[in-house]
């Protein structure tokens, strides 16, 4: 059994590079995979291993500058969820491409877990979901307004867009774990939006809290690793996941014509070239190989 742990902070980094070397060198000696996010603005991402691996480089984190009070989400998986760990230096841990953004200095309304439901039943709440097209197309909240985004990079354009359809509303907005959150509610309060809210934890912390039978999610939700989607309790969902675009599928689109082991599926079929599909054709041959071997290709997952 691997735990799971997905995080982010908002926090300043004066030289991030200065912590990627050590961050990662801890992660390979205690044998934790997954990927990290390191910029100015914090730190994102999620990791896998055994318990004492995971508190080991928790701990770690814990002890950068300002991330004492890092908080993060836990789940498990019986499978490996990643196969390599990476440590990346970017210009954003979650990519908006605002430069004014600044969580640290303040954020919308946090929003529990236990008071979400009666926050979005209210008639004078409009609920978005700021998550990618292909996210949301698994599972939403009942009632969310889907901004049809392909990345996070497009919700300033949306909101520009769509904000004459939000007067008088009281903002609630909500993503996977909460990071997107942070940016989209400080953005909206920069546009002069002051009632904002946020779901705290985001949709894993909601799946891992409230029961089922009280739930007013409908569907899975789409995690970042080998897990593919989760269900209510954090349960492995029934997703897999297309090798040639990266989105989600249920076991049956399998047996659609256009898809492909590793190549293509119903979704991607027409927006890739032949040479593109060559190419992947080759990747996952030499997946078959290695896998015939008994080790692992970094392409596998």
């Amino acid at each position: 059994m691997y735990i799971v742990a997905a995080l982010y902070h908002f926090t300043r980094f004066a030289d991030p590079a200065t912590l990627r070397g050590p961050l990662l060198d801890l992660c390979r000696a205690r044998a934790i995979s997954g990927t990290l996010l390191l910029a100015g603005e914090g730190i994102n991402g999620t990791i896998a291993g055994d318990r004492a691996g995971v508190d080991a480089v928790l701990a770690h984190i814990r002890a950068l500058p300002g991330c004492a009070d890092l908080d993060w989400k836990e789940s498990t998986a019986v499978d490996a969820p990643f196969h390599r760990m990476k440590v990346r230096l970017k210009r954003e841990i979650v990519t908006m491409g605002q430069p004014d953004i600044d969580p640290v200095s303040r954020v919308g309304h946090y929003v529990e877990p236990a008071d979400w439901n009666d926050l979005i039943s209210a008639p004078d709440v409009a609920v978005i979901d700021t998550r990618n097209d292909y996210e949301v197309a698994i599972g939403t909240f009942d009632g969310a307004i889907d901004p049809q985004t392909k990345s996070f990079g497009e919700f300033p354009a949306w909101w520009e867009a769509n904000k004459h359809r939000f007067h008088n509303k009281r903002i609630a907005m909500f993503c996977t774990g909460g990071i997107r959150c942070e940016k989209s509610t400080n953005y909206l309060m920069g546009q002069g939006v002051e009632d904002v809210y946020h779901l705290k934890g985001g949709i894993l912390k909601y799946l891992e809290e409230v029961p089922q039978d009280a739930s007013k999610w409908d569907g899975e939700c789409f995690v970042f690793d080998g897990r593919v989607s989760v269900g209510h309790g954090l349960a492995e969902g029934p997703h897999i996941l297309c090798h040639g675009c990266r989105r989600p599928l249920l076991p049956e689109d399998r047996h659609h014509p256009a898809f492909e082991q590793g190549v293509s599926c119903h979704h991607c079929v027409d927006e890739t070239t032949t040479q593109d599909k060559a190419r992947f054709r080759e990747r996952q041959k030499q997946i078959a190989l290695a896998k015939g071997r008994g080790v692992r290709h970094i392409g596998g997952l």
